[in-house]
């Protein structure tokens, strides 16, 4: 009988004797907006009202899924608590992007889709609808405009000009030569990267092979991030870096800072959090000195996985936040590229920057991958170098 009437007082009154009436009091108004809100807005109740002569109870709206609802706070009026329900409406008014050349040349009788040759993604729709739109004869050699057209489940559409060139035959530009990369020694990179609030430091996998980390200290380097596994198909559990467990102990014999990261192939949050749980479970409570790191960075099938730039960040906050509850740091990397046009960097704390410059434009890193043709001693061949940005 005593549950019961518990449950009798959580049902329909608050405190067992304060009654929640969704009636307003005549002394009481409350000044609605009336505006749409866009879709992942960070909205409260409180941002809806204009005005109002009670004190609301404010929580945040979940503002996910496109579309009306019904939303209700509830406010106290001469202690008394009531209800009051409003209807809101959420919506995307944001244009899909478009990737790819201004230029693109086809052979006549061409049979094949032009918007196969193009990276094109939505903020909320993961499979927006891609076009072509222009006067063009694929059996005609000539030079037409063309606009590469994406449009989203909203109405949001965006056109990319495009000149198309048809022509009789594609001629190879193969001359024979490979070219070369310049190599960068570390001493170089030390000298022109370090400072009183930046180290120096590698980052490896197998790769790399038999790493002399003694050697690579003495050189300058403070620290190392280190491929710990690579998952080599969507939904498959990653494989551990076949060097990994000798690297991290001899890192760490040689005093050197270690961090590690997976390379990702999730293509949602469930398999990214399977990912991050498995990092866990290799570590099994090992300390480190610098994060753990989601990489991401399949994106030549982008097109084809069918997720929106939201479902993107979305799995990678969801890595990060479960390393994150076993008290380690997290870090998102990606080339500079993708950090400005499809992740939502300035939402993650620690980024791992790579860009292959002498300078970059990009500013809120707590490490730039700057070389991916190093040298250093204690490393036959080429390897990453890195400079962190220290407090």
């Amino acid at each position: 009988m005593k549950k019961l009437i518990l449950l009798f007082c959580l049902v329909f009154v608050v405190g067992c004797g304060k009654e929640i009436s969704d009636e307003m009091p005549k002394d009481v108004f409350i000044d609605v907006k009336t505006d749409d809100i866009e879709v992942f807005q960070d909205v409260y109740v409180s941002d809806l009202i204009k005005d109002s002569n009670v004190k609301i109870e404010d929580y945040q709206i979940n503002t996910d899924v496109i579309g009306e609802k019904e939303i209700e706070f509830y406010y106290t009026y001469l202690d008394k608590k009531y209800v009051y329900r409003m209807n809101v409406n959420v919506v995307d008014t944001v244009k899909p992007k478009i990737f790819g050349s201004s230029s693109r040349t086809v052979e006549v009788g061409y049979d094949g889709d032009l918007c196969s040759g193009y990276t094109y993604g939505d903020n909320y729709d993961g499979q927006p609808i891609c076009s072509v739109e222009g006067e063009y004869d694929y059996n005609t050699v000539g030079k037409y405009d063309i606009d590469i057209v994406v449009k989203d489940n909203s109405g949001n559409s965006n056109n990319y000009a495009v000149t198309l060139n048809v022509v009789e035959e594609i001629k190879s530009n193969n001359n024979g030569g490979g070219g070369t990369s310049t190599k960068l020694a570390f001493s170089d990179a030390y000298e022109r990267y370090k400072s009183d609030n930046t180290e120096l430091g590698i980052d490896v996998s197998e790769w790399q092979g038999d790493v002399d980390y003694e050697a690579v200290r003495e050189t300058g380097a403070t620290f190392v991030m280190m491929r710990i596994g690579v998952t080599l198909d969507s939904g498959e559990e990653p494989a551990l870096d076949g060097r990994f467990l000798n690297n991290i102990v001899s890192a760490k014999e040689a005093g050197l800072k270690v961090g590690v990261y997976l390379y990702s192939k999730a293509l949602s949050s469930e398999e990214a959090i399977e990912e991050a749980e498995w990092v866990l479970d290799q570590l099994n409570g090992e300390s480190l000195d610098l994060p753990i790191v989601f990489d991401w960075e399949i994106w030549s099938n982008w097109n084809s996985y069918h997720m929106s730039f939201h479902d993107l960040n979305e799995m990678a906050y969801d890595f990060i936040k479960t390393v994150e509850a076993e008290g380690y740091e997290g870090m998102l990397y990606g080339s500079k590229f993708y950090l400005e046009n499809f992740w939502e960097d300035e939402n993650f704390e620690n980024i791992w920057l790579a860009h292959y410059a002498s300078n970059t434009s990009y500013e809120d890193y707590m490490m730039w991958q700057f070389s991916n043709v190093g040298r250093i001693n204690g490393i036959y061949g080429d390897v990453d170098l890195n400079v962190m940005v220290v407090d």
